[in-house]
């Protein structure tokens, strides 16, 4: 069995330095590496990019950031479209648009759902990530992962049972963007649902005392699935539950001894924080 390079993205790590940005710029601007591909433009083109999510609501606020480029597809959406053979797969799963091929081929921007292929108006052509195929073949890792700070970029062959990323993948660990796309992406993350699921949040307090209320158990129960969920206040009185599916009902309960339980129904269309709950004296 060959090669089949895959990339793994930790969401959690990313902390939006734009080092990837930049040094995918750096590779690719004004370089050529024939024939896998040609420099893209000064400005108004990039192979990768940021999707940035703000969720929650003052005070309690929390923020995601996500990397995106091509997911060199095993059913890629680009090959399809493309004649004369303009887009091509190799044999290590990396998805190659011919630049020389695909002039004038706008079509091919328009097929990817992931909005990763971009359109050079100066060469006329379209242009994606190549995962520095050019690099690869001298043994490099992709620039974007070489510089990487935080580590939240993996990079390795998925049919390696012993590399990290093959490892990450079986282990259920990560999960493709997108997967009812069709497209068997070879882009895996970490912790994708802080960009696609909601979260519940809030902060209980006694009211007898105004202070925090520390180790209030929280049952959360989804309403649709029958799913149980349990957590407990910290010691600023704060509990959370994420990666929660939106448009369901949730059933939340507060329970400590010596106080009244107090329960709350919420159909969850936003990220919610709750704000602050009071538990009062059972009588």
């Amino acid at each position: 069995m060959g090669r089949k390079w895959a990339m793994v993205v930790d969401i959690s790590k990313c902390i939006a330095c734009y080092a990837c940005f930049v040094a995918c710029k750096d590779e690719f601007w004004n370089n050529d590496y024939l024939p896998y591909s040609l420099g893209i433009k000064k400005r108004e083109q990039t192979l990768i990019r940021l999707e940035k999510r703000e969720r929650g609501r003052f005070p309690y606020v929390k923020v995601a950031y996500m990397p995106i480029m091509c997911m060199q597809c095993d059913d890629p959406p680009c090959m399809k479209v493309a004649r004369n053979n303009a887009v091509y797969k190799r044999e290590d799963g990396i998805v190659i648009i011919d630049p020389i091929r695909a002039a004038g081929q706008r079509e091919i921007v328009k097929a990817c759902p992931y909005e990763a292929v971009s359109w050079n108006d100066e060469k006329n052509i379209p242009q994606k990530c190549t995962f520095c195929v050019h690099r690869l073949e001298l043994g490099k890792l992709p620039r974007c992962v070489q510089v990487c700070p935080s580590g939240a970029l993996l990079f390795g062959d998925l049919n390696d049972p012993e590399s990290e990323v093959s490892k990450i993948v079986r282990a259920g660990l990560a999960e493709p963007f997108h997967p009812e796309y069709g497209t068997k992406p070879s882009i895996y993350y970490i912790d994708l649902y802080k960009m696609t699921k909601l979260f519940i949040a809030g902060s209980v307090a006694f009211k007898d005392t105004d202070e925090c209320a520390e180790g209030v158990e929280v049952t959360l129960t989804d309403e649709e699935s029958g799913e149980i969920r349990k957590a407990k206040t910290d010691a600023f009185g704060t509990f959370e539950f994420d990666g929660l599916e939106p448009n369901r009902v949730y059933h939340i309960k507060l329970e400590y001894p010596g106080y009244a339980s107090k329960e709350i129904l919420l159909k969850l269309d936003k990220d919610t924080y709750l704000g602050y709950l009071f538990l009062e004296r059972e009588q």
